[in-house]
C-alpha cells in the first residue's frame, strides 16, 4: 500500500495545484488524514526579520491548500530549499548538487507516518530543481513514491514530453492526468487517443477541460505587472479576468465586440473616451488606459457607478497586451473561486477511486483498504 504521492509536471502551470485540491479533497471526504508540502518552495514571502536559516520553509501554494481544505499547522510539510536566484547561486558556488542531510530527515519523516497520506508537489517542469537535489526523479527516487503528472494537452505531438518522463521515471509513473483540453476533443480523444497512450503504458486517469477562470488573472495580479496607477475601484481589485480585448476600432464595432466576450480587460487610449464608456456598459472586469492624457471625470464617475478599475499604465498598447497575454495561464491557484472550481473539475473528470484502487489505498469503490 503506497502512502504518498507526488504530483508533477512536464512543464509549469500545467495543472499540479488544482490537482492536488481535488486529490485532497477527495480523500478527506473518505476519512483519510492528509497531509501536503512541496520539498521544493518557488513560492514564498518571508516575513520580514525572519530571513535567517532557521526560517521554516512553507510555501505560499502549501499555505493555500492548508487553508483552503482546512488543514492543521502540523499537516503543512515545510520545504527543504527556496529555489530563487540567490540559493541558485549559493548552491552553484559552492557545487553543492545533493538534497542533503535534511532529505534523509524528511524521508525518515515520511516513512513514519503511517497513519497518514501524503501528496507532495514537485517543482514545475520535468527537471526543476536538480541543482537542489530536488528534481522530479531525483524525489521520486529518494523518497520511493509514486509519481502521477498533470499535463497539457494541445494534439498528439503532446505524447513526447510524457514520453520522455516514462523513460525517467520508469515503474514510479503510476499515470497522468491531461489537462487544457479543448472541450470539443474531449470526447474523441477519450475514445481514439487515450486506449493509445495506454498501449504505450501512459495510464490516463482523467481528461480535464480548458477552463478559462483557471486561466484567468485578477485585476490585482495585472496592476502588479503593468506597475499600473489604479484610478477608482481600489477596493474591486479581485475581480477575475478571463479574456482581453482592444478598444482600437470604432465605437459601433467596438460594441458589437464587446457583447460576445466576457469578463474583460479592456485596452485602449485614453483620449478614446468613446471605446472607454462602451466597455464599461460590457462584461468588463477593468478598463486599462495607455498613452498620454488623463481620463475625463465623466468617465471616472461612471467607472465608480458600476465597480469597474480604472487603470493607467506607462507602456503603449503593444507592450501592455503582451504582458497581459502572458499572465493568462501563468498565475498560482490562490484565488476561492478557482479551488471551489478545480474540486468541481477534479471530481467530475478524473477517476480517483480507480487510482488509489491502484495506488492499494481502497479495497473497492466502497471499501478502504
Amino acid at each position: 500500500m503506497t502512502k504518498a504521492l507526488l504530483i508533477g509536471s512536464c512543464e509549469p502551470f500545467s495543472g499540479k495545484s488544482a490537482l492536488v485540491l481535488g486529490l485532497a479533497r477527495h480523500l478527506i471526504s473518505a476519512n483519510f488524514q492528509v497531509r501536503f508540502g512541496k520539498p521544493l518552495a518557488t513560492s514564498l514571502e518571508l516575513e520580514p526579520n525572519k530571513e535567517s536559516k532557521e526560517e521554516i520553509l512553507i510555501d505560499d501554494d502549501v499555505k493555500f491548500v492548508g487553508k483552503t481544505l482546512g488543514l492543521f499547522k502540523e499537516q503543512l510539510i515545510p520545504s527543504l530549499h527556496l529555489i530563487n536566484p540567490q540559493t541558485a547561486l549559493n548552491r552553484l558556488s559552492k557545487g553543492d548538487l545533493i538534497a542533503g542531510r535534511n532529505f534523509d530527515l524528511f524521508r525518515d519523516e515520511l516513512n513514519a507516518k503511517t497513519n497518514e497520506f501524503t501528496l507532495l508537489e514537485a517543482a514545475g517542469s520535468l527537471h526543476e530543481g536538480i541543482l537542489y537535489g530536488l528534481s522530479l526523479s531525483q524525489l521520486s527516487e529518494g523518497l520511493d513514491i509514486p509519481v502521477l503528472l498533470a499535463h497539457l494537452w494541445n494534439d498528439s505531438r503532446s505524447v513526447e514530453p510524457l514520453l520522455a518522463a516514462k523513460k525517467e521515471l520508469g515503474k514510479r509513473l503510476v499515470g497522468v492526468v491531461l489537462n487544457a483540453v479543448n472541450p470539443d476533443d474531449i470526447v474523441n480523444l477519450e475514445k481514439n487517443v487515450v486506449p493509445d497512450l495506454e498501449g504505450l503504458d501512459l495510464k490516463v486517469y482523467g481528461v480535464m477541460p480548458r477552463s478559462p477562470l483557471l486561466r484567468s488573472v485578477t485585476v490585482e495580479e495585472l496592476v502588479r505587472r503593468l506597475k499600473a496607477r489604479v484610478i477608482c475601484c481600489s477596493e474591486r481589485l479581485e475581480l477575475m479576468v478571463e479574456t482581453l480585448s482592444i478598444g482600437a476600432m470604432n465605437v459601433n464595432s467596438a460594441m458589437e465586440f464587446f457583447r460576445c466576450r466576457r469578463n474583460m480587460a479592456v485596452v485602449t487610449g485614453a483620449d478614446r473616451t468613446d471605446i472607454q464608456l462602451a466597455a464599461l456598459e460590457a462584461s468588463t472586469q477593468c478598463l486599462i488606459l495607455t498613452g498620454a492624457g488623463e481620463p475625463l471625470p465623466q468617465l471616472i464617475n461612471r467607472a465608480e457607478e458600476l465597480e469597474v478599475p480604472l487603470l493607467k499604465v506607462d507602456h503603449d498598447t503593444l507592450d501592455t497586451v503582451e504582458v497581459i497575454e502572458q499572465a493568462f495561464g501563468h498565475v498560482r491557484l490562490h484565488e476561492a473561486v478557482k479551488a471551489t472550481y478545480a474540486f468541481r473539475l477534479v471530481e467530475q473528470h478524473c477517476q480517483l477511486e480507480k487510482l488509489f484502487t491502484t495506488l492499494g489505498l481502497y479495497c473497492s469503490s466502497e471499501d478502504r483498504c
